[in-house]
């Protein structure tokens, strides 16, 4: 046992034993009693999975999950539907909120980047069993929605060139490619994912730069665009009022294109996360991830959404929308405009990459996400069965298997299909991240109540602030993304049930664990006391359901500290030899 009389706690790995500052001795082990089936982490035992990702692949990994199709191809149903000014609005917007996701999440995983952990993980020991059920079902399923959305993305995107080839052929082969590199080697799929990411990093550099020429007439063509898509002339305009006239359109514009923003950057943030157990060197790796990921998803998503706007016009019939099941991305249309030649080919291979890319990452978060619930005992226990190379091979094939779901692309059109995937997948993300939310400002209170804030070993600014906005800001978000199907021209019970299904599903989770949750604590109750009467045992179950979350005394911020410390000490970080190493370990 070691001891701290800075910190007045004395920590056993084995026991989990601990004493806060009020010398009060509480079970460090809390979180072991959590899982639905009272199951947790155990870190002595628990190694199946292999650290095999590198700083450039986790930095990577999160770049593929966020510059994906919400980009390349959603981005065009945002600007066909409200025009160029609430698109770039609303990135912003979304980029704000997802750097204080990642900031919340990177301080948490960065103090305990303990193997097999997930979000719901910090869930359950932070805050409540029941939420951390919940979440962690919200959280897979979110994922296997998302490779559907991907898979159904990739066919629009193939559709480009030919029609010849039906649908169901290009989503089988788009589902293929992912299984394969998903149930090999973590190391394989790390990888994988790096070169993906590279070619989209690369893609939307270049168009970047190509947007910028046109922009100043130096295309074929020879024709300036400067903002003439945003000026109020020629049947154009920044803004397109939505549903209603006037300053209430105009704002209604841009809060719908928030929200729908949202695909663009749901669940990436947290591929850093989940991939913290499988990663060398966490405490050195992922805040450098962490810190990188919000300047480049400024530069790329925020120049991006910008460059959109500028070289395409909103009214252009080949955008993404119900009424057009459109083959190409805004990007595409814009090269194409300009004349261009060749190059919308180029473009639209790297875009279908990017599908390729994101489908992959998410069936990675996924099944991990699968995997490490069922090692809390939150998921059936098939889902802890991994490969000799450390692949959870189970949980992969229970979350590829959803993505199936896109094969509804058959008898409905890509567009459509889209949007509900899309929709849905969007919302089971704000709700997660609210309850990232909720889960650093415990964590965080935790450790302020141990006096333990100063052996974090990550910290961002503006903290817990900036936290308790965003909190407040993506809650209202998410009750109302489907405020348009309240107006009586726009109601549809497919798009009302896209925008809402997700709430009631999340809350019988919730529920339903809760009950289970009391029942568990009521008998084991009796079963410690002896026989209780049943008014006393009824007690105990209402208490336990009454219990929103784990008193701040109770909160275990000690388990499994010192294990990551020692794995810190005994990192090296590696010495450039020369000024282009110097480069590459900045960059990577």
């Amino acid at each position: 046992m070691g001891l701290d009389d800075d910190f007045n706690y004395s920590y056993e790995s084995k026991a989990g034993h601990f004493e806060p500052r009020d010398g009060v001795p509480h079970d460090a082990t809390i979180g072991k009693a959590q899982g639905a089936g009272g199951a947790g982490l155990d870190l002595l035992s628990n190694n199946q999975l292999n650290r095999g990702l590198k700083s450039r692949h986790i930095q990577f990994l999160a770049l593929g999950g966020a510059i994906g199709t919400g980009l390349f191809v959603g981005s065009g149903a945002i600007l066909a539907q409200v025009g160029p000014a609430p698109l770039f609005m609303a990135y912003l917007s979304m980029m704000l909120v997802v750097w204080i996701v990642m900031n919340d999440l990177a301080e948490m995983v960065t103090y305990l980047p303990l193997k097999g952990i997930s979000i719901p993980y910090f869930v359950s020991r932070f805050v409540d069993p029941s939420l951390a059920f919940a979440d962690g079902w919200n959280y897979w399923y979110a994922y296997a929605i998302l490779v559907a959305a991907e898979a159904t993305a990739g066919a629009i995107i193939l559709q480009y060139w030919t029609s010849a080839v039906p649908v169901a052929v290009w989503i089988a082969i788009i589902l293929a490619v992912i299984l394969l590199l998903n149930i090999i080697a973590v190391a394989f799929f790390g990888e994988a994912e790096f070169w993906f990411a590279s070619i989209k990093l690369i893609t939307i550099t270049g168009l970047i730069i190509v947007s910028i020429v046109i922009f100043f007439g130096g295309g074929p063509d020879k024709g300036r665009l400067g903002f003439r898509y945003w000026k109020d002339e020629n049947g154009h305009s920044a803004f397109n009022p939505y549903l209603r006239p006037g300053s209430t359109g105009r704002f209604l514009a841009y809060w719908i294109a928030f929200v729908k923003a949202g695909f663009a950057f749901i669940t990436s943030p947290e591929l850093i996360a989940m991939a913290a157990g499988e990663t060398v060197a966490p405490r050195r790796n992922i805040p450098k991830a962490a810190r990188r990921y919000v300047w480049r998803l400024a530069i790329f998503y925020g120049l991006g959404s910008l460059c959109i706007g500028v070289i395409v016009p909103r009214d252009n019939k080949r955008l993404l929308s119900p009424e057009s099941n459109a083959a190409a991305s805004p990007f595409v249309i814009g090269i194409q405009n300009a004349g261009i030649p060749v190059l919308n080919h180029i473009i639209n291979a790297a875009i279908l990459t990017s599908a390729w890319s994101a489908g992959n990452a998410f069936v990675y978060s996924g099944s991990r996400v699968l995997y490490s619930m069922a090692m809390n005992g939150q998921a059936p226990g098939l889902f802890k069965r991994t490969t000799k190379r450390g692949v959870p091979w189970a949980a992969v094939l229970f979350t590829w298997a959803f993505g199936c779901l896109a094969f509804l692309n058959v008898s409905n059109s890509g567009a459509q299909v889209f949007a509900w995937f899309s929709n849905i997948s969007t919302i089971s993300g704000f709700i997660a991240w609210i309850v990232v939310f909720i889960t650093y400002l415990r964590f965080r209170k935790a450790m302020e109540f141990n006096n333990m804030m100063s052996v974090l070993p990550y910290r961002t600014v503006l903290q817990p602030y900036a936290t308790w906005v965003c909190l407040v800001v993506i809650s209202i978000l998410t009750l109302t993304n489907g405020f348009y199907v309240f107006f009586p021209s726009e109601w549809n019970v497919s798009d009302f049930l896209a925008a809402y299904i997700t709430l009631p599903i999340f809350l019988a989770l919730y529920i339903g664990h809760k009950i289970y949750w009391a029942w568990f604590v009521a008998s084991r109750a009796s079963s410690e006391n002896g026989s209780l009467k049943r008014s006393a045992k009824i007690k105990e179950g209402l208490k336990a359901f009454g219990t929103l979350a784990i008193p701040t005394r109770d909160i275990d911020v000690v388990t499994g500290k010192q294990e990551m410390d020692e794995l810190e000490a005994m990192d090296e970080p590696p010495v450039p030899r020369n000024w282009l190493e110097k480069f590459w370990f900045w960059l990577a």
